[in-house]
């Protein structure tokens, strides 16, 4: 069987992102199970491979750009729109069938932003991109696995954002996604919001009014899905095998336990969309960028990720 075909955007030009694609492409355990599509500036590329002795990517979907325009560590509407297209040109690749899976590096919102690009992250343009109004951000380091009932907003719209529909809605994106990912019945855990859960109504009705029933629709539908469990503890117990995955309330609550897990290793799975994106759980190190200090672990294992979901699909 021929090896699926990843297509790995570089992300934000003027970040690491150039250099963890090309110290990644080049790993064994990659080549050995994927065939690595990168798209992103040709020139960017080779400047960064040059200026930092790695090898210079030989199959690349070129996002033309000139090097005039891109200084490491510096956001501008160049980089910005860079990434954007190279996000837009991956998408088209896997939709048409030409690659199988999405694998991505980081990009930075205000270069989006100042380029007229105006999504709080990739997610967002991912999801508009494939034409889906329900999805999430699924975190993955080790065992622990968390998606989000709300990401990029404040923690005042986060709590008014756990609502019965949209916890359900999120316990459901989570099953068909495991399922897909091959776990033939998961077991879905789902975090309170309060401290304790709410202790039963005494530190807010968030669990009574909205979680505890969408996790009763959620059972009468046949997802195994259980809570709300306190979010002091059920991340531990999910990393140490207890569960498959954990509906976390809010952005801070589900990253912070993920990058304590894996911050050098974790990755970050659109859930929801019609085909796989798998990205690095980690921003551009703008303050880094083409030093030759930055570590490709997480891109390894966001590639290595992209590919066995591809393979799996195939």
């Amino acid at each position: 069987m021929s090896l699926p075909i990843v297509a790995i955007t570089v992300g934000d030009p003027a970040g690491i992102g150039p250099e963890i694609v090309l110290r990644a492409i080049v790993r064994p355990e990659v080549v050995a199970r994927c065939r690595p599509l990168v798209v992103g500036p040709r020139a960017i590329l080779d400047l960064v491979a040059q200026r930092l002795a790695l090898a210079p990517a030989r199959d690349v979907e070129d996002i033309s750009v000139s090097p005039d325009e891109i200084t490491p560590g510096q956001a501008s509407p160049a980089a910005g729109r860079c990434a954007v297209l190279a996000v837009k040109r991956a998408v088209a690749l896997v939709q048409s069938g030409a690659a199988g899976a999405i694998a991505t590096a980081p990009l930075n919102k205000a270069a989006m932003f100042s380029a007229g690009f105006h999504y709080p992250g990739h997610t967002e343009l991912l999801a508009e991109l494939a034409g889906v109004q329900d999805y999430t951000m699924m975190l993955a380091a080790g065992k622990l696995r968390v998606v989000h009932t709300s990401t990029h907003v404040s923690l005042s719209e986060a709590i008014r954002r756990v609502t019965r529909q949209r916890v359900l809605t999120v316990i459901r994106i989570a099953h068909e996604t495991l399922l897909r990912m091959g776990l033939p019945r998961p077991r879905i855990a789902v975090a309170g919001l309060n401290p304790h859960a709410g202790e039963g109504g005494l530190f807010g009705r968030e669990e009574i009014d909205h979680i505890a029933p969408a996790i009763a629709d959620a059972r009468a539908a046949g997802y195994d899905a259980t809570g709300p469990w306190p979010g002091d503890t059920i991340f531990f117990r999910c990393a140490r095998g207890d569960f498959d995955v954990v509906v976390a309330q809010y952005h801070d609550q589900g990253h912070i336990a993920v990058k304590q897990a894996g911050f050098e290793t974790g990755v970050n799975i659109t859930a929801g969309l019609p085909f796989f994106r798998v990205s690095v759980d980690h921003g551009t190190a703008f303050d880094i960028a083409w030093q030759g200090k930055a570590s490709a672990s997480s891109m390894v294992e966001a590639i290595l990720l992209a590919a066995d979901l591809a393979a799996a699909k195939a």
